[in-house]
């Protein structure tokens, strides 16, 4: 009982606090709105492509035998690799004039390719990629490994129809044109039974509804900064002097912690409420009053674990000053896992391995499915599981807080 009423002790004095400091309320809510503003009018100029241009990819034979010339040209007629992909058979010259240009790669065939076909060694096709496209290069990486596989397809069936030829007495142009006609036939089967490149479409909210996107984002933004801004709004440079009377009458570090927390999180929600319902109703979205419910929950737990970690640096370092900056610098390290500026899917790979262990992407993610995907569902296990940690670490922080000014 008493760790509550001093909570709520603490709780009143931070009410108060910003009831005296009303004339600067304004400024501290329009600030991260014109903030978050120029920031999307930038991250929309930077990421909205100009035009939707499709890949193209050279095809050069090197060999110039039957079955090269047949390979290419089956690649270069067939609609199997997708709507974004252009390939066209080029001459080694020009493709090397246009890689640096017009192409995004180029594949060659190379010499010797039909002989190590049927002679059954290692048939190895060379793929020069542009520097300046690496993305689309690991595309074309993609395409040239199914090229493959189907070629390595063909090249075993061939290879064991040539074994059960050879001991009979046929001459050697007539089994060559054999194998040759087996192998059109066996590749044209291959080719047309599946997709030479596996399509998966990945949906990027960033590019196909970028008003949505970023208009959650501003959202997300906006909230992160005001809790930020509260924060620090009822956050005071107390002495040592001050610590040890709190101390004689019993008030600990977490209960001045919790009454903080507590008072930023309730003043954000009401502002988060009220802005989230303008961005609903401007943007024409439809949601169900479940919906409603999880975003506000989700939200809550993120806002909780966020405000968490600014409580727990603010027991590691004591300086007014140095605390700002650490928990400036973690704001904008928890927007930019989160995804609301740069979107996650321009991430490195690496990196996205990572991002379901992160709080703040795990949040936003789940906003978006919510709002933008139409999801009726959100997984809230990975976000409470890392409030319980963080209310774990925090509350032994504290406690380690108060053993040092002792």
């Amino acid at each position: 009982m008493t760790f509550i009423r001093h909570s709520l002790l603490f709780f009143k004095s931070n009410l108060k606090t910003l009831q005296r400091k009303l004339p600067v309320l304004p400024l501290l809510l329009l600030f991260p709105v014109i903030l978050v503003s120029l920031m999307a009018v930038i991250a929309i100029s930077i990421i909205q492509p100009d035009e939707d241009e499709p890949l193209r990819v050279g095809l050069v034979d090197l060999d110039k035998s039957q079955e090269t010339e047949m390979v290419i040209e089956l690649i270069e007629s067939s609609s199997q690799t997708g709507n974004y992909i252009k390939m066209e058979a080029l001459t080694e010259e020009q493709a090397r004039e246009q890689i640096n240009e017009q192409l995004s790669a180029y594949v060659s065939f190379p010499k010797g390719f039909t002989e190590s076909l049927y002679n059954g060694d290692s048939v190895t096709l060379e793929v020069t990629g542009n520097a300046g496209r690496r993305t689309e290069s690991y595309l074309v990486k993609e395409l040239l490994d199914s090229l493959a596989r189907h070629i390595r397809t063909s090249q075993a069936n061939i290879l064991t129809i040539d074994d059960y030829l050879k001991p009979l007495p046929i001459a050697d142009d007539k089994r060559k044109d054999i194998l040759v006609q087996q192998f059109k036939d066996f590749l044209i089967y291959t080719a047309g039974k599946d997709k030479l490149l596996s399509e998966e479409q990945i949906t990027n909210q960033a590019t196909s509804s970028p008003v949505h996107y970023y208009g959650l984002a501003a959202w997300f933004i906006i909230i992160t900064i005001w809790l930020l801004a509260f924060y620090s709004f009822f956050s005071n440079d107390d002495g040592i002097r001050m610590q040890n009377r709190m101390r004689l009458y019993g008030v600990t570090v977490l209960q001045q912690l919790t009454a903080k927390i507590t008072a930023t999180c309730l003043i954000t929600s009401v502002l988060g409420a009220i802005s989230f319902y303008l961005y609903v109703s401007i943007m024409a979205i439809p949601l169900y009053s479940e919906d409603y419910i999880r975003i506000a929950l989700l939200t809550l737990l993120y806002c909780l674990i966020y405000l968490g970690i600014l409580a727990m640096l603010e027991t590691i370092f004591t300086g007014h000053k140095i605390r700002l900056l650490m928990q400036s610098l973690l704001t904008l390290l928890v927007l930019l896992a989160s995804g609301a500026i740069i979107p996650t899917l321009y991430f490195p790979l690496y990196m996205q391995h990572l991002l379901p262990y992160l709080f703040a992407s795990e949040g936003f993610r789940w906003l978006q499915e919510i709002i933008l995907n139409g999801r009726f569902y959100a997984d809230y296990i990975p976000m409470t599981l890392m409030l319980l940690c963080t209310v774990m670490i925090l509350i032994g922080t504290s406690v380690w807080k108060e053993r040092a000014v002792k």
